[in-house]
């Protein structure tokens, strides 16, 4: 199955140095249709502003990265991503990825203090919350893309660890409100992936793709690789993509210390020749 290098889309964290108006001018000068946004780099650049780079660069917005940490509860959560929503429809986003949050009281890098082991109950959180955001998503034109993490972040960033459990909330919502990312780099252990890639026909909202390294850097949020790097056979993923109907953007996603501190134009290079190796191929 050959994926066209017109699929081809910069999430921008794979290019962290650069500013939201460098990785659309990036994205010109290589030949780049798509790109995947980050909240935090869209407001510091202004909203209105990106809006305009990306239309003016001729862009298509394949994500808006990141709404989530339902679990914490709270109207205050539930505002945050009312914005995001907000955002991902201002700029015409194909999705907001939605990643949900860990066990109450776990915050990503920091020592446990007070917090509640009941995973079970963080996930119903996640269902509590997506039947107030679905609806709020809908009327706006936006997609919420439940995105299922290896189960190595289920304590501290996403109490969703396979592609099923995604689904099954996901089909509790009008697929054009709430679907689901596949990402290679969190997926591709699970011996079911591929019958829940099927399953998921209609539903996938992003595909993300990036190598899982071996072995694993210390901080393990940082161990994504470029694209033949690491252990990921990408072939049988994206065959399975692809026949469960999906036709939009591939976003490359990689989150690597030795990559952010490369030159982002040789980067850009390299992962867009071992996307039409190991993923376009």
């Amino acid at each position: 199955m050959s994926v066209p290098a017109s699929r081809f889309s910069l999430n921008q964290w794979t290019t962290k140095r650069w500013s939201v108006a460098e990785a659309v001018d990036g994205c010109v000068r290589h030949g780049v249709e798509a790109i995947g946004l980050w909240r935090q780099d869209v407001a510091a650049q202004g909203l209105e502003r990106t809006v305009k780079l990306v239309a003016d660069a001729g862009l298509r917005v394949s994500s808006l990265c990141r709404g989530g940490f339902l679990t914490s509860g709270g109207p205050e959560a539930l505002d945050d991503n009312r914005r995001a929503i907000d955002e991902a429809a201002t700029l015409g986003a194909a999705c907001l990825v939605m990643v949900v949050g860990g066990l109450p009281g776990v915050v990503p890098g920091e020592p446990l203090g007070t917090i509640s082991r009941d995973l079970p109950a963080a996930r119903e959180r996640v269902t509590e919350a997506l039947a107030v955001l679905a609806p709020y998503a809908g009327e706006r034109g936006v997609r919420l893309a439940l995105e299922p993490l290896h189960p190595m972040y289920c304590a501290d960033r996403a109490v969703l660890s396979t592609l099923g459990q995604a689904l099954d909330l996901a089909e509790a919502h009008p697929a054009e409100q709430v679907g689901v990312v596949v990402d290679t780099f969190h997926v591709w252990w699970d011996p079911r992936v591929l019958e829940e890639i099927a399953r998921a026909s209609g539903r996938i909202a992003s595909y993300q793709v990036c190598d899982f390294l071996s072995p694993l850097p210390a901080d393990v949020l940082l161990g994504r690789g470029v694209m033949g790097d690491g252990v990921i056979d990408f072939a049988p993923l994206t065959r399975a993509v692809a026949e469960a109907g999906y036709t939009g953007d591939v976003e490359v996603e990689i989150f690597n210390a030795d990559v952010w501190a490369a030159d982002p134009d040789e980067i850009l290079s390299r992962v867009k020749a071992a996307f039409g190796e190991f993923v376009g191929g």
